[in-house]
């Protein structure tokens, strides 16, 4: 495996003087063989050679930007990257790979896979991520970016199986709607287990996109709304039973009314009817006994 090392060129402001010098001894060298009315070969040459150096020097000259890499090469052998910023100047027979070190991020195609108990859901991720090591990014991998949108794919599909869509009311199950937190971390810790060889580092994950597959969207949407349903109608319940405690309580205490048990259920019986009921009670009005 390819590591990263450093190496830098030589610093470029001493070796643009030098052009410079050179450009004005060639300038006053073709100056002077304007001048002769004789062909001196001396001058002739000197020329020629100040030219070939000039161009030898010029291709050797480059840039390295903020938060970037120039992986070197020297017939085929990595030599070491250079991240020191400014121009710099190598014997024009190194390549030079430019490698973004800036933090990037990429959202993913919205995959469909089947979670933890097998049903069909949607799930896509955004992902956060910068190259720490540009050898391993250059040597290791064909394409570093397209490695990483690929295995982050993979890893995320992999993550979504982990789970289930939901736990159903159970705290001690982690579920891909109710851990996200949770979800987001395994899977930061996965990708970054399959992108550490491309000198990758995965800074950040987040769950961009979650929802059923459209085949089974309605059904799990009616399971959902009777969960609520059910839940509203168990504090509801409560609610009145409370309600009527109270009630049964206050009346006894305050000796407002004497009711047996029959009168008791009945009484019950009306209120949960009506603390309970969607749809308001319709008072009936009693004009005899509390027993006709």
């Amino acid at each position: 495996m390819v590591r990263e090392r450093q190496r830098d060129g030589l610093p470029g402001v001493p070796m643009l003087f030098l052009v410079l010098a050179i450009g004005v001894g060639l300038l006053l060298n073709v100056v002077r063989l304007v001048g002769e009315r004789a062909f001196p070969p001396l001058i002739f040459f000197t020329i020629v050679g100040s030219i070939i150096l000039m161009l030898f020097l010029l291709s050797g000259f480059f840039i390295v930007q903020p938060n970037e890499g120039r992986v070197l090469q020297f017939f085929g052998t990595y030599v070491g990257t250079s991240r020191r910023t400014g121009l710099q100047w190598l014997v024009p027979f190194y390549t030079k790979r430019r490698i973004s070190l800036r933090v990037r991020s990429f959202e993913s195609a919205h995959l469909k896979v089947n979670d933890k108990e097998g049903n069909p859901i949607e799930i896509g991720a955004i992902v956060v991520w910068k190259v720490i090591d540009t050898a391993e990014a250059a040597f290791e991998v064909d394409n570093y970016e397209s490695y990483v949108k690929v295995q982050s794919e993979s890893a995320l599909r992999n993550a979504a199986t982990s789970y289930p869509y939901d736990s159903h009311d159970e705290p001690d199950v982690m579920s891909l709607r109710g851990s996200t937190a949770a979800v987001a971390d395994h899977l930061k810790d996965e990708m970054q287990q399959r992108l550490q060889k491309a000198g990758v580092e995965v800074i950040e994950t987040r769950i961009s996109h979650l929802a059923y597959a459209p085949e089974i969207a309605a059904a799990m949407l009616q399971r959902q709304q009777a969960g609520a349903i059910i839940a509203a109608r168990t504090r509801i319940v409560e609610g009145a039973v409370g309600m009527v405690e109270m009630a049964l309580e206050a009346l006894s205490k305050r000796g407002v009314v004497q009711l047996d048990e029959e009168r008791k259920a009945a009484m019950v019986s009306n209120l949960l009817v009506v603390l309970c009921g969607e749809r308001a009670a319709q008072p009936i009005v009693n004009t005899g006994t509390i027993y006709q």
